[in-house]
């Protein structure tokens, strides 16, 4: 990469590449060759600062993670005139896995990056969901727009949301087989990191977006996720010919087992099952033994579950343990320390019941863009302050959902007959309104305008 100057005056307080004479700078591992294929991308009035001392590169912004919050993070930026190193552990994009649910408050943040348009052509809307006991018997059903008319669901494919973002990027950003070994802190604010393959960075700013197991999180301080008590099968089933079903979400609830199916697109279905289990048990990765092990879990249940397994491939069906971590106030570390800040899992890793994990993380990356450019503009710049300020905005709203999310997959996963009953009969055909349980979509995130600087 070629050595550039920075037009940011807080980032030049230290180093200019024209006072100072630097040996070459060491090379990382080139971007995958379908980021040529990438999405025209704006020219910025803003560049990467990088010079060299020694064996330790200088970049401005160093984003640690290229999963959705990494990325978005990285686009929202981009997308404001700022660019950012993105430094990924793996080979290349993570694009295994399945899909996620996203609603309106992700969508939101995915028109205000530039992508939304580009994403609902690929994905089908997601008209309702309907709610079946174990023996198929319906037991209540919703049309989302008859409770919000500005309700939007969609299920994406991950693999298609990481590139649509990552090609929002110069070729460039993205260093794959960057994993990180070490992280120090120097007197004057900066962060050294040193990564698995030797080279080492000196950064001005670090964004962890590093997932639940957070390197830079547990640096910082953070507590382990915990185990809430569930595990996950995932899947994506496959027809080739076009599948069958209505766009609704289906979900199934037994006694201590739930499970539920959406489709993606015309030929793709997702489907999870979540059972209960005292420990998360060893990691399988063989895809036989896990199809098998799915099955048996729902063996005596309606046909099109056992059949969305059989069609999934080899490389979507995975067996995950749920956790979260709650942020308590006073007692759990802040977003940030200095100018180190987390954005998404790393920080607020949550079960999935809601829906909201990676919608939160997208909400994060735009929050924390905007108001890091605006600390940029301000003279005297405070970045510090910065990511104070995103962290009193964001905990208030990460907190209460991150528990709400834990106490929903715990009510859905009893397992006494009777309280099951009561759940069935009850609860769900008579006492819940989907309006207020959905009322955490709403969102308002402003436009992301560029500022010349």
């Amino acid at each position: 990469m070629a050595v550039a100057s920075s037009s940011l005056p807080f980032l030049n307080s230290h180093f200019s590449s024209s006072t100072l004479q630097f040996p070459p700078t060491p090379q990382f591992p080139k971007a995958q060759s379908w980021f040529l294929l990438r999405t025209r991308t704006r020219t910025t009035s803003l560049s990467i600062t990088r010079a060299v001392k020694s064996d330790v590169s200088k970049e401005d912004i160093v984003i640690v993670g290229a999963g959705i919050a990494g990325l978005a993070t990285a686009a929202s930026l981009q997308r404001l005139g700022i660019r950012s190193m993105v430094l990924e552990q793996a080979e290349s994009l993570r694009t295994g896995g399945t899909s996620l649910t996203l609603f309106k408050n992700g969508w939101r943040v995915l028109d205000v990056i530039g992508v939304g348009s580009h994403l609902r052509s690929q994905f089908l809307e997601i008209q309702g969901m309907v709610v079946k006991s174990e023996d198929g018997r319906e037991l209540r059903s919703f049309r989302f727009k008859d409770e919000d008319e500005s309700q939007e669901v969609r299920a994406v494919e991950r693999r298609i949301l990481l590139e649509t973002l990552a090609n929002q990027l110069p070729t460039e950003a993205v260093h794959f087989s960057s994993g990180l070994e070490k992280i120090e802190t120097s007197e004057n604010g900066e962060t050294l990191l040193k990564l698995k393959d030797g080279n080492q960075l000196l950064a001005k700013i670090v964004i962890g977006c590093d997932g639940i197991r957070s390197p830079v999180a547990k640096w910082m301080g953070f507590s382990e996720p915990k185990y809430v008590g569930h595990c996950a099968f995932r899947g994506l089933g496959v027809y080739s010919n076009g599948h069958p079903f209505e766009p609704r979400v289906n979900y199934v609830y037994g006694r201590g087992l739930r499970a539920g199916y959406v489709p993606v697109s015309p030929t793709k279905v997702y489907w999870f099952i979540c059972f209960n289990s005292p420990s998360p048990g060893p990691k399988i990765t063989n895809p036989s033994e896990l199809r098998k092990q799915a099955k048996e879990l729902i063996r005596n249940w309606p046909s099109e579950l056992l059949n969305l397994i059989d069609l999934s491939p080899d490389e979507t069906v995975s067996k995950t343990p749920l956790v979260d971590r709650w942020l308590w106030p006073a007692i759990s570390p802040s977003a940030s320390t200095g100018r180190i800040v987390l954005v998404g899992d790393a920080w607020h890793p949550m079960t999935p019941n809601l829906g909201q994990g990676a919608c939160c993380a997208l909400e994060d990356s735009v929050v924390l863009a905007r108001k890091l450019a605006n600390a940029i503009n301000s003279e005297p710049a405070s970045i510090e302050d910065a990511f104070r300020s995103y962290g009193s905005e964001r905990w208030p709203r990460i907190f209460p959902l991150t528990i709400r999310a834990n106490l929903v997959g715990s009510l859905l996963q009893w397992e006494d007959p009777i309280v099951c009953s009561v759940r069935n009969n009850i609860i769900i055909p008579k006492l819940v309104r989907l309006g207020p349980i959905m009322e955490h979509t709403n969102f308002d995130c402003e436009s992301l305008m560029k500022t010349n600087f």
